[in-house]
């Protein structure tokens, strides 16, 4: 893992590389394990498949704004939270 300071603070160069999709999927899963749930019961409160969430988890997914409005109000926050 190589890190560099960019912007005051500590970032992971492979992060910087990812694509949306990958910095999106590491931003719901930072954020279900944050709320101590599976992902089984976050695709519950959201109203998606099991599989859905792991793949979106993985960046595989392209995820339309209707699903990132299930996961917001499933994880308890705004939709703009979700891109912090």
């Amino acid at each position: 893992m190589i890190l560099i300071v960019c912007r005051f603070k500590v970032c992971n160069l492979t992060y910087l590389y990812m694509d949306i999709k990958q910095k999106f999927g590491l931003r719901i899963k930072e954020l279900r394990l944050k709320k101590g749930i599976s992902q089984e019961k976050l695709a519950e409160k959201a109203f998606l498949h099991r599989t859905y969430i792991s793949s979106l988890e993985l960046g595989k997914r392209n995820v339309s704004i209707e699903n990132v409005e299930k996961l917001a109000k499933a994880l308890e926050c705004d939709i703009a939270f979700l891109f912090k």
